[in-house]
């Protein structure tokens, strides 16, 4: 049977007379990292390099399917997409689009520790959509940003994150600034009986990002929140043994790799441990389709070797007008994310999140 081996698929431009070649290149790209002539140990050349497992022409590009050995991936997520994309995201003409991994590969990885469920159990969102909005503009203090997180705790936003540019900053420390913000959504929901959790942006190195992350756990925040492609997909999978809460994965930097928005932002994340995973929703400010959409959400939420599934998080410049809408494509199980147009209502803060909560909550009864 020989040594284990993943599935890895790839869009790549070429023509049809070079295109074999260009598959077989990729190959030896993406395992040995030599030509095949140079690999002189038999059981490396059959254990160890990768094979070409299937060709098909696919629109203007050819998509190319490879077997490679699951014995070169060990137990690290950095070392898992090294495999799968190192070397060859520095090819223009290749995307990496999907991966198949076998069970026992997923399970070492774990997927995400709380998922939809623990979302739900954490807030007591039930039988509908969450709620979720940012604290920013950067630059606000830590009582500005405690006084928005307040009002919109007192609104009913089941989910409040920091932005993704929150960092440990001098204009708001972290510790500061997280003791600030729990107080004041805890005060919210003593107040209005409701059950709000903050995620504050974990940031650095992993040393920084667990010491923050159990900084926050002892305030009391409910969740996290991490950019896999900003603080390491490593460090992601290493947080997800030990935080004790929910994370919340964001997107920032994922456009830099030609890594399909649906496996990179559904798949991979979920794999390495986000509970939850924002995505750009098409008709937004950024340009995903709705098709990209679909097929982020199915990444995110359908079966996969037993992980559990993880809450898709449209956002990316989203109004309360358009939550029947989200609420329709999206259906219960999903978080949606309105920031701007929250924070943009000054004064009428939380009448505006009210208006947000009511919106899902009747979308919801009507469908």
């Amino acid at each position: 049977m020989g040594a284990p081996r993943l599935i890895a698929t790839y869009a790549v431009r070429a023509d049809a007379g070079s295109i074999d070649a260009r598959a077989q290149a990729l190959a030896l790209e993406q395992s040995v990292e030599l030509p095949l002539k140079a690999v002189h140990d038999a059981r490396i050349r059959e254990e160890f390099v990768a094979r070409v497992d299937a060709i098909d022409a696919c629109d203007d590009r050819f998509e190319v399917r490879l077997a490679l050995a699951t014995a070169t991936v060990g137990r690290d997520a950095g070392q898992l997409m090294n495999m799968l994309f190192g070397n060859s995201s520095l090819h223009d003409d290749v995307e990496l689009v999907d991966v198949a991994l076998p069970p026992e590969l997923a399970a070492t990885f774990g997927g995400p520790r709380f998922g939809i469920e623990g979302w739900r159990a954490a807030t007591g969102a039930v039988g509908r959509p969450l709620t979720c909005s940012a604290l920013k503009p950067l630059g606000l203090g830590p009582d500005a940003l405690a006084a928005l997180a307040g009002a919109l705790a007192r609104g009913g936003i089941d989910v409040i994150k920091d932005d993704h540019g929150l960092a440990d900053q001098a204009s708001a420390p972290f510790d500061e600034r997280v003791a600030a913000i729990q107080r004041a959504i805890a005060a919210a929901n003593r107040a209005t009986g409701g059950r709000t959790i903050y995620a504050p942006s974990v940031t650095g190195d992993l040393d920084a990002m667990r010491a923050q992350a159990r900084f926050a756990h002892d305030a009391g925040a409910g969740a996290i929140l991490v950019a896999p492609m900003v603080g390491g997909v490593s460090s992601l999978a290493a947080l997800a043994r030990d935080a004790g809460v929910p994370i919340l994965a964001h997107p920032s930097l994922a456009g830099a790799a030609r890594i399909a928005p649906p496996l990179l932002l559904g798949k991979l994340f979920r794999l390495f441990g986000a509970d939850a995973t924002i995505f750009p929703n098409a008709g937004g400010r950024f340009g995903y389709s709705r098709e990209t959409c679909a097929a982020i959400v199915r990444a995110a939420r359908d079966p996969w070797s037993n992980l559990r599934p993880a809450l898709p998080v449209p956002a990316g410049g989203m109004s309360v007008e358009q939550v029947p809408a989200m609420r329709s494509t999206f259906g219960d199980d999903a978080m949606l994310l309105i920031g701007g147009d929250l924070l943009a209502a000054g004064n009428a803060l939380e009448s505006r999140c009210r208006a947000f909560v009511a919106a899902v909550r009747e979308s919801a009864e009507v469908a």
